[in-house]
């Protein structure tokens, strides 16, 4: 029995990878940049290892997920449904990236999937993704996130500490400060956004003058609602979850949705 992805499937992940593309392409074109500067991260939590495989086939070089457990469990389920859909060809590899919030203890299991940490609000938390890298003989990408709305409900360092948790970050050796992060509070219009995303953009700025700023290339800000805004304050980074995937799985959490799948393909393969 075949185990390469449903064509149709394939053909409706490249449909929508493709419209995500084109609203990045006008929107860069609007604010007079190259679309070249910009990075799509899929936003995959609670969706399937079929849809985000079909995406990576589409073209997708990025993943997002929100937690390290569903992480693990996701991650090597996704790559081998790429090698079995490949079929023995050499099957494109994403780069995986934490996109929630990371707890300091499990910076070891994190790094056993990810490249990159978007959320780094600590210099605890900077400091335990380092000697877990080293350990691994490896440097691990990090932005900084900044709580620029002082939401209760959100992480992120206060404005007023981020010069200080950016001095902590850039002498650790096995992290490398590439950016910085944030997410605006809901607001009624993408407009709403705009206030935030430029606050990021004047502090990227003004560290970048700053020890340890001049690698701060990166502004990771802005989702499917308002990325054309954000990508006008200067993002590098975007996340876009359903527009690229679907509607989220109904299954009550995605190791159960994952593992189940990893059950029907064993069974498909030894048919």
């Amino acid at each position: 029995m075949s185990v390469s992805l449903d064509p149709q499937l394939l053909a409706e992940a490249s449909a929508r990878l493709a419209a995500v593309r084109q609203r990045i392409e006008t929107a860069c074109a609007g604010a007079g940049r190259n679309p070249s500067e910009l990075t799509l991260v899929g936003a995959c939590k609670h969706q399937s290892v079929d849809r985000i495989a079909a995406a990576v086939c589409a073209g997708l070089g990025d993943l997002g997920e929100n937690y390290v457990q569903a992480a693990r469990t996701i991650h090597p389920l996704v790559e081998q449904r790429l090698r079995d859909h490949f079929a023995g060809a050499p099957a494109p590899t994403p780069r995986w990236r934490m996109i929630g919030h990371l707890q300091r203890n499990k910076a070891a299991q994190a790094l056993e999937v990810f490249r990159a940490v978007d959320t780094v609000d600590t210099v605890r938390l900077a400091r335990a993704l380092s000697g877990r890298a080293l350990a691994a003989g490896d440097v691990v990408d990090i932005c900084l996130q900044v709580n620029l709305s002082a939401e209760q409900s959100k992480s992120g360092c206060s404005e007023d500490a981020l010069a200080e948790l950016l001095d902590g970050c850039a002498s650790l050796p096995g992290v490398r400060v590439v950016g910085l992060m944030t997410l605006p509070a809901p607001g009624p219009t993408p407009e709403s956004s705009r206030d935030t995303f430029a606050r990021l953009r004047g502090l990227r700025d003004t560290l970048c003058h700053a020890t340890g700023g001049k690698a701060l290339h990166h502004l990771n800000m802005g989702m499917s609602a308002d990325l054309e805004v954000a990508i006008a304050e200067g993002s590098t980074v975007v996340r876009v979850g359903t527009d690229l995937f679907g509607e989220r799985e109904t299954a009550p959490d995605t190791e159960t949705q994952t593992e189940a799948q990893a059950k029907a393909t064993a069974q498909a393969k030894a048919i």
